[in-house]
């Protein structure tokens, strides 16, 4: 089972977020006791720039065993279809094609994608299965 995070919990888990923190954190475990927990360039670099640098990124994240997966080119192109579909039809300009990048190498390369974002997501990509943290 391969789980892609994204960067919502990740931030939840590094910043220890009153709210969100421990349920967070308690599904990342659930997801690395099934298998591998990644994440792509997009969450990477996001999640990264919480970080004093670069060094203790990649520190906490090997601490906690999750792995660098890049996207692959049908990945950016599934992402960049849905993304034009959804400005064509109105959608809201503060969506940023980030998030479709997310879902998408979720959706081709992993089973499923674990965020708080699970409206958005389910929406506009229907056939990737969201995990989310339980409150």
């Amino acid at each position: 089972m391969i789980t892609a995070v994204d960067t919502n919990v990740l931030i939840d888990v590094f910043a220890n977020d009153p709210t969100f923190g421990h349920p967070s954190a308690d599904r990342l475990r659930e997801c690395l006791r099934d298998g591998a927990v990644v994440a792509c360039e997009v969450v990477w670099s996001e999640t990264c720039s919480v970080f004093p640098s670069e060094v203790a990124f990649q520190e906490q994240m090997k601490d906690l065993g999750i792995r660098y997966s890049p996207l692959e080119g049908a990945s950016a192109l599934l992402a960049g279809r849905i993304w034009r579909d959804y400005r064509a039809a109105g959608g809201l300009k503060n969506r940023v094609v980030a998030d479709f990048l997310i879902a998408a190498h979720a959706q081709l390369q992993c089973d499923h994608l674990l965020t708080r974002d699970r409206g958005f997501y389910r929406s506009l990509f229907r056939n990737l299965k969201i995990v989310e943290p339980k409150p």
